[in-house]
């Protein structure tokens, strides 16, 4: 269904702006994502938003998201530049704006023979790093992405961008530690931690099929408890000042560890 909204007052711009707020989100299930590049990751992966909102944009992939959304008989509507604006919090938005309905798979639906890589977080809290690393899960042919505690909200308009699309083709699971340490355990899959003291160099072990990487907060890295719980923990050599890496590039370097290793067999 096509239409149009120009008015700032509209009900249902109240309703979508709503959705840059994360108590919104969870009531209505819904996100948001903008611009042509992911709206169109998106198409291409199957999925369509529930509205899409647009400013009268001729570039030909515009074309083609509203053209999908009409023949499966979406909410198709037609705004001004301003409106958008308002809608995505930034001062000159993107061509469109979407609203999705939420990705998150439940645990126990995982399916951990999909992949040979797995990307766990525990109380990850920046949302570039979250969508950095769903982007590293989708270079390397990962599974998906599990949540662990109380991480970034992957669905706010922050991570969404950061993700550039790769939202829609990783699997998003939230869940606890006992939880999860539970599912994992009730069937295959090796648990690796990345620990400043582990006694393993990263290229030392031949990891096992399926890897889950476990990624720690920031700042914090992971709780000891949980470093316990690892069949591996490795570290990365730091031969300057820094003693550390950032989170979600730690994560690339040991995500494509597992992948050379998988490929060299």
């Amino acid at each position: 269904m096509a239409r149009e909204i120009t008015g700032f007052s509209n009900p249902l711009v109240k309703r979508v702006r709503s959705l840059r707020e994360k108590k919104f989100r969870k009531a209505e299930g819904l996100f948001l994502a903008e611009g042509l590049r992911i709206l169109t990751e998106a198409r291409e992966e199957g999925v369509l938003p529930e509205m899409l909102f647009h400013a009268g944009s001729t570039h030909p992939l515009a074309a083609e998201l509203i053209a999908a959304m009409e023949a499966a008989g979406g909410d198709v509507i037609e705004t001004t530049p301003d409106i958008l604006a308002k809608i995505s919090g930034k001062d000159n938005p993107q061509a469109v704006v979407g609203v999705y309905r939420d990705r998150l798979t439940p645990l126990a639906k995982l399916d951990r023979g999909k992949s040979d890589i797995w990307i766990v977080a525990q109380s990850l809290r920046d949302p570039g790093n979250l969508g950095t690393i769903l982007r590293t899960g989708d270079a390397v042919g990962a599974g998906g992405l599990i949540l662990i505690d109380d991480c970034v909200d992957p669905f706010s308009v922050e991570s969404v961008r950061a993700s550039m699309g790769a939202l829609f083709t990783q699997s998003i699971t939230q869940a606890r530690w006992g939880e999860f340490m539970h599912w994992l355990r009730e069937g295959p899959g090796e648990l690796i931690g990345t620990s400043l003291k582990a006694t393993h160099d990263y290229q030392e072990p031949r990891y096992q099929s399926p890897s889950f990487l476990l990624v720690g907060n920031e700042a914090q890295g992971l709780p000891e408890s949980y470093e316990a719980e690892c069949d591996l923990l490795v570290k990365m050599p730091m031969l300057g000042k820094a003693d550390s890496l950032n989170a979600a590039v730690a994560c690339a370097v040991m995500a494509y560890e597992l992948l050379n290793q998988k490929r060299a067999k």
